[in-house]
């Protein structure tokens, strides 16, 4: 086969084969192998091109989801086999995206208004789990009602569908990648100790706290240090592995803890730069510093949005090294 066509018929294998158990994928992909090449080859007798002769018996095979439930004697039914998938994929995606979207809102909106800890867990707890019984009974009941009319989704699978091969192991883009950030972000506290970012009309104020040096900065190189240590190792080793995704949880909540903790008491953000900003506002911005909706000033509603943000970067981080080990096993 060409370096093409190649491409497509082990994207195409290897999208029906990982549904099916381990012990059979070996032998279901040599005879899908076999039976594409044989489809393929009779249509080139025919004359027809080997690109779109591959297409077409990929085509006419159909979704790898449907003919791996037939190698595997599985039946796929919701109310009747023929929206299943679709159903499926479409519940599976709105179920990462909306009750976590739903339960962040909430939470960040209950933070904000100084809300009780026992308040804010108990709701977002409720709202979540709300959320998610309303997506599947709601979700389940429009492919009920389409199975049951006999409409048409106009969702009609094609070779183009086809999902693109995920990387399993360590690639040298993840650890460039890794070390330019963490390079940029040790320069950027540098800079903002040595030099300040915010400009005054004199001397330049730094943004972080100036006490925290040498002790709480240092801790925070340390961390860094550790973050580029395990990039490298994982590149060495060619893949991820659960103790390492373990590893890169713990430095995670580590970096998260450590940024939350000093903006929750106040510490994190030089105190001298707040009273400049607060003054070069004028009264107004003072008063909405002072107290904004009964939430607590404008610089509390600031450093909620903040320590959220911190707190999704770093659970984010998490959950991409679980998963590439999960990928990688």
């Amino acid at each position: 086969m060409t370096a093409t066509s190649s491409s497509l018929t082990e994207r195409y294998i290897a999208a029906t084969v990982k549904s099916i158990t381990p012990t059979a994928q070996d032998d279901v992909r040599a005879e899908l192998a076999a039976s594409i090449d044989d489809a393929i080859e009779a249509r080139l007798d025919q004359g027809e091109p080997r690109d779109s002769a591959e297409r077409a018996v990929l085509t006419e095979l159909g979704d790898p989801g449907i003919l791996a439930a037939s190698y595997a004697d599985r039946p796929l039914h919701l109310i009747g086999p023929r929206y299943y998938l679709t159903w499926w994929r479409l519940l599976k995606l709105l179920l990462w995206i909306v009750p976590v979207s739903a339960a962040a809102a909430v939470a960040l909106g209950l933070t904000i208004s100084n809300a009780p800890v026992g308040e804010i867990i108990g709701q977002t707890v409720a709202v979540t789990l709300s959320v998610i019984v309303h997506l599947c009974f709601w979700t389940t009941l429009v492919f009920f009602v389409l199975e049951r009319t006999g409409a048409d989704t106009g969702v009609v699978w094609n070779i183009d569908m086809l999902p693109e091969p995920s990387e399993q192991g360590a690639g040298r883009r993840d650890l460039i990648g890794s070390i330019v950030f963490l390079l940029i972000m040790a320069g950027a506290v540098l800079w903002d100790h040595f030099h300040g970012f915010f400009p005054t009309g004199a001397d330049p104020i730094p943004i972080l706290n100036p006490e925290l040096w040498p002790w709480w900065i240092t801790g925070l190189f340390v961390v860094m240090g550790a973050e580029g240590a395990l990039a490298f190792f994982v590149y060495g080793r060619g893949r991820w592995t659960r103790t390492l995704a373990a590893m890169n949880t713990v430095l995670a909540a580590v970096f998260a803890g450590f940024a939350v903790v000093l903006l929750a008491t106040g510490q994190l953000v030089n105190p001298e730069f707040l009273e400049f900003v607060t003054t070069a506002g004028g009264e107004g911005f003072a008063a909405g510093a002072a107290e904004s909706a009964a939430q607590g000033g404008i610089y509390r509603i600031l450093a909620v949005l903040t320590g959220a943000c911190i707190v999704g970067i770093a659970v984010w981080d998490s959950i991409d090294g679980w998963l590439k080990a999960r990928r990688a096993g």
